[in-house]
């Protein structure tokens, strides 16, 4: 592949979030993201599919997935402003690690939080 095939990927296609208590991480996503979440059971696996997007989220319970503090962070879409998603946390269950903060003009803004499960992940918005 050369640069120019590569300007306009994605590079991230299918994100799944672990999860313990299943219903408390869907309740904690539903209601920071104002959100409907489609639930599938699939035996060993228990998964619950974000709406829309080109990139696919989920969480899932299941015997190869463990929540944890450390790892990638993955930034979840919280356009048009974070600070929205930002306020929900709280009162959701999860942490606000660091408030919304910009990178720079051009790439937006940013925060760190902690979900119910204690997944550390970010938010990104363009404003």
């Amino acid at each position: 592949m050369d640069s120019e095939e590569n300007a306009g990927r994605n590079w991230s296609n299918w994100i799944e979030i672990p999860v313990e208590e299943f219903e408390r991480a869907q309740s904690f996503y539903e209601t920071i993201f104002d959100i409907e979440i489609q639930v599938m059971d699939l035996g060993a696996l228990k998964m619950g599919v974000f709406p829309g997007r080109t990139v696919g989220c989920a969480i899932c319970k299941g015997v190869h997935y463990a929540p944890g503090a450390s790892g990638p962070v993955v930034y979840l879409d919280a356009n048009p402003d974070l600070e929205v998603v930002q306020q929900r946390i709280l009162n959701a269950g999860g942490k606000v690690l660091m408030a919304k903060k910009q990178i720079s003009p051009e790439h937006g803004f940013m925060a760190l939080f902690q979900d119910t499960e204690g997944n550390r992940l970010a938010l990104h918005s363009n404003h």
